[in-house]
């Protein structure tokens, strides 16, 4: 059974470094074994790739990107407060806000773009309960924002 990080390499992916906050916040807050993420937003060395709103200027596919962007930088967060990706144990709750034109009712769908790269990375571990959110707008005018809860190994 491959780890983690040997999944990772499979797929191409290297966690970035973790995104700086942009206001008052810390990127992570640990209780216990849990890791409590903030949300993540699609960035890439600091910018935001994803902008708009889904269904007006983001494509459905271009937010699942995001999210899967999300997701990576999420993993990035879990990984430093955890000690290695390989440390965490589980991914227990993913909740996805996705910025919604009016109509736009499909953000189950840009969710999976973050689920299905988290259970690609952990296999079964990966699989975790989760809620998926339509908003009028998100920080940065992102097009979509996750938050995680992570399970550390003891």
């Amino acid at each position: 059974m491959s780890t983690p990080s040997q999944r990772l390499a499979e797929l191409g992916i290297k966690l970035p470094p973790v995104p700086k906050p942009v206001a008052s916040y810390v990127p992570c807050a640990r209780h216990g074994d849990l890791l409590l993420l903030s949300g993540q937003i699609p960035t890439r060395d600091g910018k935001v790739i994803y902008s708009g709103q889904v269904g007006r200027e983001v494509r459905l596919d271009d937010a699942q990107q995001a999210a899967r962007l999300c997701a990576i930088n999420a993993m990035a967060v879990g990984a430093e407060a955890a000690g290695g990706i390989d440390r965490i144990a589980n991914v227990l709750k993913v909740v996805v806000y996705v910025s919604s034109h009016e109509g736009f009712t499909d953000q189950h769908l840009v969710a999976n773009g973050s689920s299905d790269l988290l259970k690609d990375v952990f296999g079964d571990a990966g699989r975790h309960a989760r809620a998926a959110v339509g908003v009028a707008h998100l920080p940065l005018n992102s097009a979509v924002e996750i938050d995680v809860t992570f399970v550390v190994k003891t």
